[in-house]
């Protein structure tokens, strides 16, 4: 009973290891991307998987335990019945009282009988003789089994040998441990009958054992398993604690409320943030001298222009030329301007930029009405350099203010996946679909543009480029003229 039930332990904990082993591999398939999650879902397996097995191995030891000691009891019972049992001319010999209290007390749970098959060559008598089966007989009982009807049969084990099993006597289970015997007539050599004596007790006293056991140990797994999930939890709350910090200083360098990672962290992350702190500084440094060459270079190059252009003289296709050198000097180094702000980590309030712009820009054009038909809040961000943005809304809400009879509407909103949506509309006379598509094309010269759509919309082109961006012309749905949408995702930043 007990090699069985090893055997089908073993195996449990077998598959109980490979389930625990396989548990990251199936929070992976899970497509659980947080760590935290994954460091919960980790614990919380094992906890589920490997307690379990241990409860079930722990009850399944104890079950096999109180067997053998009910084995060993039984076994130790039977032995003291037989050193007053004997057998003297066909006759069965056992004391009316026994050692043993409980054999003397009706019914008092321990039962002792002995029995003997039915042959010619074991013909034996007894205080009791009654015939369980046409093979077998019950020769005596213990004053205890008193009331009890007589077993349907009992093991008959072969001589010297033992047997221990379950029977149900008056539909009540009852485990018995026999053992055969034969006994040497007096004065000879010779065996006389063969004879098997039999212990029961009810089955109930020792299944009362298990229950309780059982029940104690599922009641303090439940416990264990509540108090380790309870600390697995907070344990991993500290541990991820330092990351849950870095994850709040990299939000606000995101944002444009800190320049660098100032936390201390443990020694895995600490490399990080000083790496990273040494590229945001770099980054940093890096930015501003392309703004300084940038601005000394359109100085170097607008007094030339401006020296040429003051020439006497100069032909009117020479001064077209001039300015025209002059419209793509602005355009590539506004260009390069954009392009080189890598500032992926500054995020903006967009309502800032806009504002602005439709407050001053009615000055500008006073004959036109410019109004938000959807304005953003305060906590809508634009993740990358305030001048990108001021340059793209700018020249849009200027191109459409200039095509516009007198009406231009801005919308801005932010989606479900963060993206910042941009829609300048006006009234104006619209843009044809094939000047959609030429002047969507990359390459198109900053000249080859429709009036009134020049060289900012090659700029907005661009840094929406730098951005990953997409830009979109249409026809207004409301206003009848152009409608430029732009749209930023949440992971964008210029490069």
């Amino acid at each position: 009973m007990s090699t069985t039930t090893s055997k089908a332990t073993s195996k449990k904990v077998s598959k109980g290891a490979g389930q625990a082993a396989s548990a990251p591999a199936l929070l992976t398939k899970l497509g659980i991307r947080s760590l935290r999650l994954r460091l919960l879902g980790s614990a919380l397996i094992l906890t589920l998987v490997l307690l379990p097995i241990i409860g079930v191995t722990l009850n399944n030891a104890f079950r096999d335990y109180v067997s053998q000691a009910a084995e060993n009891e039984l076994s130790a019972y039977l032995y003291s019945v037989l050193a007053v049992t004997d057998v003297d001319n066909h006759s069965l010999f056992v004391p009316e009282l026994l050692t043993e209290t409980r054999f003397n007390v009706i019914q008092s749970g321990l039962y002792a009988l002995i029995s003997s098959p039915i042959d010619a060559t074991n013909s034996l008598s007894g205080p009791v003789n009654v015939t369980l089966n046409p093979n077998q007989q019950l020769l005596w009982q213990s004053n205890s089994y008193s009331g009890l009807n007589a077993p349907a049969s009992l093991p008959s084990p072969a001589i010297g040998q033992n047997s221990f099993r379950q029977i149900s006597i008056n539909d009540k289970p009852f485990l018995v441990y026999s053992l055969s015997v034969s006994f040497l007539q007096k004065n000879s050599l010779k065996e006389s009958a063969k004879v098997t004596l039999h212990v029961l007790k009810e089955r109930a006293e020792f299944q009362l054992q298990i229950e309780k056991f059982s029940r104690q140990l599922w009641t303090w797994m439940l416990i264990l398993m509540a108090v380790l999930f309870i600390v697995q939890l907070s344990w991993l709350t500290w541990t991820l604690r330092p990351l849950a910090r870095f994850r709040h200083e990299l939000t606000e360098v995101e944002q444009g409320h800190s320049q660098q990672i100032s936390g201390q962290y443990p020694t895995e992350i600490n490399a990080v943030a000083k790496q990273l702190n040494t590229l945001l500084t770099a980054e940093q440094r890096q930015r501003s001298r392309y703004r300084n060459a940038l601005a000394d270079l359109a100085h170097s190059l607008k007094t030339p222009l401006a020296v040429i252009r003051s020439q006497k003289g100069l032909s009117a296709s020479s001064a077209e030329q001039v300015n025209h050198i002059d419209q793509i000097i602005s355009y590539q180094l506004k260009r390069a301007k954009s392009v080189a702000n890598n500032a992926w980590h500054i995020g903006i309030k967009v309502s800032d930029v806009s504002d602005k712009l439709v407050r001053n820009l009615p000055k500008i054009y006073p004959h036109v009405q410019l109004n938000y038909q959807q304005r953003p809040t305060d906590d809508v961000l634009f993740y990358g350099d305030n001048s990108d943005l001021t340059e793209v809304l700018g020249n849009l809400l200027d191109n459409a203010c200039k095509a516009a009879k007198q009406s231009v509407m801005l919308s801005i909103n932010v989606d479900q996946e963060q993206g910042l949506t941009l829609v300048v509309e006006d009234d104006g006379n619209g843009i044809s679909e094939s000047a959609r598509q030429k002047i969507l094309q990359r390459g198109i010269r900053a000249d080859t543009y429709e009036q009134g759509h020049g060289i900012g919309l090659a700029i907005v082109r661009d840094i929406c480029h730098s951005y990953d961006a997409t830009l979109t012309i249409g026809q207004s749905p409301s206003l009848g003229g152009a409608a430029f949408t732009l749209y930023f995702p949440k992971t964008s930043h210029p490069h």
